[in-house]
């Protein structure tokens, strides 16, 4: 049964882990205030937003750094005094890290900030027993954090959730204009501080204890023995069948093995660490036979996932997914063989080698960012030069080049920019790319501001250098261009209508509030009349009342109009400069009928939006609504 702490208690606790852990406090109050800060000037100032974000994610560092840090300290019996001087450097290395951090430009940035987070995590399991042995300690110690994190998670729920219904029901009792934004402030104060202060008060002392303590929670043996390994053997099951397929048929492996070979892993390997401290007793000999069986399983298991790495690395290089699973994969090559080789079975390996492996993933040549930056620009260079538009080592606009290969280099652009700006294509073109960017930066939108979002800068950046390599017609609707720079221009019309319109000379109306060009059906009974509206492609429309067959080519109605554009100018809206050019007409000249044996049918469009090429061809009809007018006749 669940019991909530006391008053005195919590107080008690949050004077021993101010005492205990004040730089972890500190950074996570810091971060709480950052992350307020930032829900109250979210889409109001994105530059600020981005001073919010680096703040939240260094603080966020500074959490796990300095609990390391600290753990490693009483580990070693550090004094006071001294203990003070390592946090102090620990906090300055994370505090340096906000100068690194640029998410509003860099995509990259959040992608090793998860993985400083990630390290950092592992660093904490292990950092109170890098002493050789105390493997027991070590069990003990990260089975009751991820017991107490759990109770953290719960406790800080519960409170959330008690609270957030008090302000509701003041909203609705009392009339007090609580907004929306106040339940994302309360959450992050309690994930913030409550729920901080809670789970660092459960933290473990005396690791010499620990390695005395033996005792286990007979939940985590059934959890593991009905469960866990249940699910492993299905996977692994499925996994060998497939691999046997792969055999017989001669065919390479389908991406989503990786997927399922990874969660064999860590099923089983999350199985062997949770019933490692019972693994001698004479009860379970069946966990050593699990465990060999499960790595021996894991070797075939393994080629198969190396197999299907190269494939899609050789055609599509390196990403930094792929770089992570090619690591993953790498980490359990080693993993599994130290199981099987080793005598000493040693579970402290697993997050020391994964703490060191995501380290170097993060920075140097040999990280993530770094193989898949060079790979991706090898595949843009060799698209340039097989199109004959790379000239003494600078890309050029490219002539002629095929849709496939055109496509490819707008994606591999886009990949490019999005994770390491331009600076990363200097070196290849000869304008000067910084102060192109400066230039975009100052380019306001129709409302007279700067568009600062990481997405506004990315979009205007990959529009420059789309057009700059003459690769507009291969960049699909990711990217909005001007109508001057397209060779399509976009139009919007629609009726004046009244808010209440009086219809008469009609026996029904049947409205089509969003109509859809790609060969849909509908039926409907109306007065024993059964009528049916159907597209057969796009722009052709018809009704069938009672097998009676109306046909309404929208594609003609919008040609004629469009042939006598100059004449609409009467009825032309002002747009803004980013917007299509708007029409409103009268209901007459979007209205059309059509006479069948006994019906008489008005189709009325109210808004059409459709693209025109230079030839006057409609080549994509978008967002449409209308009415069918319905008379006997």
């Amino acid at each position: 049964m669940m019991t909530f702490p006391s008053l005195k208690k919590l107080q008690q606790s949050v004077y021993h882990v101010l005492k205990r852990f004040p730089f972890e406090m500190l950074f996570a109050f810091i971060a709480t205030l950052a992350a307020i800060a930032y829900i109250e000037l979210e889409s109001l100032n994105y530059l600020k937003e981005s001073w919010c974000k680096r703040v939240i994610m260094t603080a966020a560092l500074g959490v796990v750094i300095s609990l390391a840090t600290t753990l490693f300290c009483e580990s070693r019996s550090i004094k006071t005094s001294h203990r003070l001087i390592f946090n102090l450097i620990a906090a300055l290395l994370t505090a340096a890290l906000f100068f690194t951090f640029s998410p509003l430009i860099n995509a990259a940035d959040l992608i090793r900030f998860f993985l400083l987070i990630l390290a950092g995590h592992l660093l904490v399991a292990f950092a109170a027993f890098t002493k050789p042995h105390a493997i027991q300690g070590f069990w003990q110690f990260n089975k009751t954090l991820f017991l107490h994190f759990l109770t953290s998670i719960l406790y800080s729920a519960a409170l959330y959730a008690g609270i957030a219904a008090a302000i509701g029901a003041m909203n609705l009792l009392f009339s007090v204009d609580f907004k929306y934004d106040t339940f994302y402030i309360l959450w992050v104060c309690i994930t913030g501080i409550f729920n901080t202060v809670f789970f660092l008060s459960g933290i473990p002392g005396d690791f010499s204890k620990l390695n005395q303590d033996f005792s286990y929670p007979k939940g985590l043996k059934i959890f593991t023995q009905y469960v866990l390994i249940p699910l492993a053997t299905i996977y692994v099951v499925i996994l060998l069948a497939y691999e046997l397929k792969i055999l017989i048929q001669w065919r390479l492996p389908k991406g989503l093995v990786s997927n399922l070979i990874l969660g064999y892993a860590v099923f089983g390997i999350l199985s062997l660490l949770l019933i490692f401290p019972i693994r001698e007793k004479a009860e379970n000999k069946w966990i050593k036979t699990f465990a060999r069986t499960f790595y021996f399983l894991m070797l075939p298991l393994l080629l198969l996932l190396f197999i299907a790495l190269g494939t899609r690395i050789n055609l599509y290089g390196f990403t930094e997914p792929r770089y992570f699973l090619t690591l993953l994969a790498c980490w359990l090559l080693f993993i599994t063989l130290y199981f099987l080789l080793s005598k000493k079975q040693n579970i402290k390996v697993i997050p020391i080698s994964l703490f060191v492996l995501t380290l170097l993933s993060i920075y140097g040549p040999q990280s993530a960012f770094s193989v898949s930056t060079y790979s991706q620009k090898n595949i843009l260079l060799q698209i340039f030069k097989d199109n004959h538009a790379l000239q003494a080592g600078k890309m050029v606009r490219i002539n002629k080049i095929s849709k496939k290969n055109g496509e490819k280099a707008v994606a591999t652009l886009e990949y490019l920019i999005g994770h390491n700006d331009f600076d990363v294509l200097q070196p290849y073109v000869t304008e000067d790319l910084k102060a192109v960017s400066d230039s975009l930066s100052k380019i306001k939108d129709s409302y007279g501001h700067l568009s600062t979002s990481r997405y506004d800068i990315l979009d205007k950046k990959m529009r420059w250098i789309i057009s700059y390599f003459g690769l507009k017609k291969f960049s699909g609707h990711r990217f909005y261009f001007d109508q001057a720079d397209q060779q399509e221009k976009h139009y919007i019309l629609e009726i004046a209508e009244p808010e209440v319109k009086v219809i008469t000379g009609y026996d029904f109306m049947i409205d089509q509030a969003y109509i859809d060009f790609i060969d849909t059906y509908k039926h409907y009974t109306i007065d024993h009349i059964s009528v049916e509206t159907e597209t057969k492609k796009e722009g052709i429309l018809q009704i069938r009342l009672n097998n009676e067959l109306a046909v309404f080519n929208v594609n003609e109605l919008i040609s004629k109009l469009m042939k006598q554009e100059p004449k609409l100018k009467p009825y032309l809206q002002k747009p803004n400069h980013d917007d299509p050019p708007q029409y409103t007409l009268p209901p007459s000249l979007l209205s059309f009928t059509k006479k069948t044996k006994n019906f008489t049918v008005t189709l009325e469009l109210k808004t059409i939006q459709f693209s025109m090429n230079e030839s006057q061809k409609i080549n994509y009809q978008g967002y449409t609504t209308g009415v069918y007018l319905v008379k006997k006749r």
